[in-house]
């Protein structure tokens, strides 16, 4: 079938939604299927490019200053519907409700094609990085959440990655449509336990055998990842030889140096900024334990990576998470913010090997039942069942 994937977010940006529209694209045409995708240039000017095995048609963009590597496109509705017309698909996948998803929906709907549209934001991702917005964050937000209800009605099929988000987004039962909780999945014959490649910990200059606290993803405001460094000030004050490894690019990356400095642990922290692929698999490895302060995640590809890659887990009880990090069976899920609790789950894990060490196994069997080759099945089950 000819699949059309629009993403106002994709590769090279670094996100959950480019994670997953990459994913399904690449997974997709590895099926077999002819796979087109819509995003925006990097460069600005409208292009076309290969993306190993499918196609990536990039619109005119400009740079949105609150997201970093985020290029936005303002008005692609011509652009999209020369695409749409030029590729003639069978079936729309729109990952993102901005300018590109705004056009295929309304183009797609015009040319009676069907689509799938998979929600995979809050408004919090967005206004945890827009701070002059905070005292009116609460109306916003639920502005936000009815105008994203109003653009699923649109489709005619509508999925989020976990049952919570459906819970979140306040969408079920105003739906026609279907409404499904498909999960991003992840590649588990990609990450998997191992030993950590001291090669990798001599390039980053990271110690070995020491307890390693780890976050891997974005480093935005709103993954609230201060929290974290204070946690992790609480444990080093008991566990003395412990290193927190953040890895990932965003705008709290100076900040976050700063945070270090101040608190008097920058010795033992490591912040790499962005890694290569292959690089953020290997580091997956080096944890002891990893931890997810987000309050805004509705799946978290990175803690399950972390999973499949043997961590476990201690984060928030809130958004999705969870559904992942099941409480005392793989970590320990804590307040939002509670810095003293996620110190205590952190300690709890670095300390205690036969701890770490059950709650390892539970989190690789959470991860099996996330394997990116389900998800696509499921979805090619639903595009096959919209087409006929």
């Amino acid at each position: 079938m000819k699949i059309l994937i629009a993403s106002d977010l994709h590769y090279p940006t670094i996100n959950g939604v480019s994670t997953f529209s990459r994913n399904l694209a690449k997974g997709m045409a590895g099926r077999g299927h002819e796979v087109v995708v819509i995003a925006p240039s990097q460069t600005g000017k409208k292009c076309k490019e290969v993306d190993g095995n499918h196609t990536i048609i990039r619109t005119t963009s400009v740079p949105f200053p609150f997201y970093q590597n985020f290029r936005i496109s303002l008005a692609p509705d011509r652009e999209v519907k020369k695409i749409l017309a030029e590729f003639d698909p069978d079936v729309i996948h729109i990952q993102m409700l901005l300018g590109i998803g705004q056009s295929t929906m309304k183009y797609g709907n015009k040319m009676g094609i069907p689509i799938v549209s998979t929600n995979h934001a809050i408004p919090e991702n967005l206004m945890d990085n827009l701070r002059l917005l905070a005292p009116v964050s609460r109306p916003i937000n639920y502005i936000l959440k009815e105008y994203f209800s109003r653009f699923h009605l649109k489709a005619d099929y509508v999925t989020l990655p976990t049952k919570s988000a459906i819970g979140m987004m306040n969408i079920e039962g105003r739906m026609k449509q279907p409404v499904e909780a498909v999960s991003n999945g992840i590649d588990l014959a990609h990450f998997q336990p191992g030993e950590f490649d001291p090669r990798v910990a001599k390039r980053f200059e990271l110690p070995l055998d020491v307890p390693i606290v780890s976050y891997i993803g974005r480093v935005d405001a709103e993954k609230h990842l201060p929290v974290l460094f204070k946690a992790f000030k609480r444990v080093h004050e008991s566990v003395p030889d412990a290193h927190l490894l953040i890895v990932g690019g965003g705008t709290e990356f100076d900040n976050l140096n700063d945070l270090a400095r101040h608190l008097g642990i920058a010795r033992h922290v490591t912040l790499t900024g962005r890694v290569s692929d292959e690089d953020l698999v290997a580091l997956h490895k080096a944890g002891t334990v990893y931890c997810m302060p987000s309050p805004a995640e509705l799946q978290s590809i990175a803690t399950l990576e972390a999973m499949a890659s043997g961590q476990p887990i201690v984060a928030v009880d809130a958004g999705a998470l969870g559904e992942l990090c099941q409480d005392k069976r793989n970590g320990y899920l804590c307040d939002q913010d509670d810095e003293e609790a996620i110190a205590d789950g952190i300690r709890a894990i670095i300390t205690d090997p036969a701890l770490r060490k059950q709650f390892s196994h539970e989190s690789l069997a959470i991860a099996k039942t996330h394997d990116i080759q389900t998800t696509y099945d499921r979805f090619e089950a639903i595009y096959t069942k919209l087409i006929s």
